[in-house]
């Protein structure tokens, strides 16, 4: 159950068989049923989840309890609260399952051991923390400076089999929407068509 992520690694950092033998003994493998979930705001993250089948949000809770996604994870992404699995202080975000799912985990310890002992695996999380970064402020700026209609077709174009695989609602709000707004963004956009 790991070739996805050899997958995805090799295409980054090239690994041997020897090395890839290496780093498989530290992956803690996982399954979650649609629903479940595998980290609850206020508990400390004590993994980075690589996902091999299913798909993933992280999101926050706000005072009127309005969902907040942060982030999706469909097969060959990583999810996780960094700031919380880094730290070891406890998680703003829920994570869970909108599929069934198999997971791939790097607890904080193997993740450390891995760091220390595996250059290649250092240049690995650093080229997907820095594209996390990357689209994190492409989609600040996105939300911030777009208008509603170029962020749901940004959004779309980006990440057309998310778009196929979540409800509308959970769209909205990754993109900073009220269900309604992008209803309304929605029709407005096939009656121009």
């Amino acid at each position: 159950m790991n070739e996805l992520f050899f997958q995805k690694f090799n295409e980054k950092v090239p690994l041997t068989s020897e090395e890839q033998e290496q780093i498989k003994e530290y992956l803690t493998p996982k399954k979650l049923r649609k629903r479940q979930y595998i980290l609850q705001e206020g508990d400390v993250c004590k993994a980075i989840s690589f996902v091999e089948k299913g798909a993933l949000r992280a999101y926050t809770v706000d005072e009127n309890s309005n969902e907040h996604i942060i982030q999706f994870a469909i097969e060959g992404w990583t999810i996780s609260d960094l700031f919380s699995f880094l730290t070891a202080e406890p998680a703003t975000y829920n994570i869970d399952a909108l599929e069934d799912a198999e997971l791939l985990l790097i607890t904080r310890t193997a993740h450390e051991e891995l760091l220390r002992t595996q250059p290649k695996y250092e240049k690995y999380i650093r080229l997907l923390i820095t594209g996390a970064y990357i689209a994190l402020q492409r989609r600040l700026t996105s939300n911030i400076s777009l208008p509603a209609d170029e962020r749901y077709t940004r959004f779309t174009e980006t990440y057309p089999d998310i778009a196929q695989r979540v409800p509308q609602h959970m769209i909205a709000s990754y993109i900073g929407l009220t269900p309604e707004t992008l209803s309304r963004v929605r029709k407005k956009m096939a009656d121009r068509k």
